[in-house]
């Protein structure tokens, strides 16, 4: 007997529309044939969330009826459907949260991130993994070792966008990467970059508390940016600070914000390339002939792709430690008080986990 058949309620985090965030009784779901359900024993905030949380949209997605948050989680095998063999009761399991076709041209050639039938958990319209229960295909359920906690599990979601963005540009050993913003993603690429040798590193922020948190994990170098400061002197700050020659080899932009990228953009040096990795608006002006004329190349990243595996290896290794970017952890009935400490930036917070027991 599985612990779904003594499991007679569940409840999930339901945004309604815009500002109106509630916990909320579902049905306990039942797996179909190759899905398993999995209790969701950690949850983390991101930006996304909070962001379809208080506009109801997040890039190009708009929420159109209410669904589930959530999609950094990780949980316990508690049923699994029909033919399912792979999977056991009692598997611990990371959530990757993109469910692709498998069939389309992008994904036979390996590109499942850009399919465009994928359902990708909390993004609008699909429901999100922020419930006690849910139930999801086997193939995107990966198994995490017992030295990998619940919560470590709920950051191989970020951790995987910091090693697609770093592949992205292709960075490497001995190279110079300038990362712009300290939020998660941006702590999350400068943990990868550290540990796979990139120097030096820059980071950049408006707040100082951030850029000193970045100092203790090893950035080489942190600037505080002025939003009063043109993006073009800012640019110039950011040169003076590697000490070689016409700017930074590599840029990852991690906010979003035009000014910031423009910023990046510029602090690349000639050939360089510089790659926008945050969601901002979705028409930005950008200095085309600076670019252009330098060739530096501009590169966007949407999500990832065949990195769980090597997230999950290099987490399990010890080369790479990122679980105290977890700052603030919250009873799943009190996620409506998690995303309110996640969305205030006087709280501290960096990564904001939801914790079922």
């Amino acid at each position: 007997m599985t612990e779904s058949q003594h499991q007679q309620s569940n409840y999930g985090v339901l945004l309604n529309k815009p500002n109106d965030l509630q916990v909320v009784e579902i049905p306990v779901p039942t797996p179909k044939a190759g899905e398993a359900q999995v209790k969701v024993m950690a949850t983390g905030i991101c930006g996304s969330d909070v962001h379809l949380w208080k506009h109801g949209s997040i890039g190009i997605f708009s929420m159109t009826e209410p669904l589930l948050l959530g999609h950094e989680s990780a949980g316990v095998v508690t049923a699994v459907g029909p033919g399912v063999t792979e999977l056991n009761v009692g598997d611990r399991v990371a959530i990757e949260a993109g469910i692709p076709c498998s069939r389309c041209d992008q994904c036979m050639q390996g590109r499942y991130h850009l399919c465009p039938d994928v359902v990708f958990k909390s993004t609008p319209p699909h429901d999100g993994l922020l419930a006690q229960y849910i139930c999801h295909p086997t193939r995107w359920l990966h198994k995490i070792p017992d030295s990998i906690s619940y919560q470590e599990g709920a950051l191989l979601e970020p951790l995987s966008v910091a090693i697609s963005a770093i592949e992205r540009v292709g960075v490497s050993f001995g190279r110079s990467l300038l990362i712009t913003g300290c939020g998660p993603i941006g702590l999350m690429v400068l943990a990868v970059a550290r540990a796979i040798g990139v120097s030096p590193i820059i980071v950049t922020d408006v707040q100082p508390g951030r850029l000193a948190y970045a100092e203790r994990m090893g950035a080489d170098y942190t600037y505080q940016v002025n939003p009063r400061l043109a993006d073009v002197d800012i640019a110039r700050d950011i040169r003076a600070l590697v000490h070689q020659e016409g700017g930074v080899d590599y840029s990852l932009e991690c906010t979003g914000i035009e000014s910031s990228f423009r910023a990046a953009i510029m602090a690349t040096k000639d050939a360089g390339t510089c790659c926008l990795v945050g969601v901002g608006k979705n028409d930005q002006t950008l200095p085309v002939n600076n670019f252009a004329m330098r060739e530096v190349d501009i590169k966007g990243l949407f999500r990832y792709h065949h990195t769980y595996p090597r997230a999950i290896a290099l987490m399990a290794s010890g080369k790479l430690d990122v679980k105290h970017l977890i700052t603030h952890q919250y009873a799943f009935m009190d996620a409506v008080k998690a995303f309110e400490t996640a969305a205030d930036y006087s709280t501290g917070a960096i990564k904001v986990q939801i914790i079922n027991e």
